[in-house]
């Protein structure tokens, strides 16, 4: 049976894996924003401006827990 150690590294790695994913789903967002923007969709795209900041938001509180487990 792992340690509390060998279970505080899965977690991070696991976390680690989950923010790269979001970092991934981030960037598609904002690539589907600028295309609605250049297309004429500007209420699409300022909805998916809000769902980007959310990302972002969200991504620096994964990243501090990330750092505060990995310090175990």
């Amino acid at each position: 049976m792992p340690d509390k150690l060998g279970y505080a590294i899965a977690t991070a790695d696991a976390l680690t894996l989950l923010l790269y994913n979001q970092h991934s789903l981030g960037a598609a967002i904002e690539e589907i924003t600028n295309w609605l923007s250049k297309n004429g969709a500007e209420n699409v795209a300022v909805n998916a401006i809000g769902a980007m900041e959310t990302i972002d938001a969200n991504a620096k509180s994964i990243a501090d827990s990330i750092m505060k487990i990995r310090q175990f």
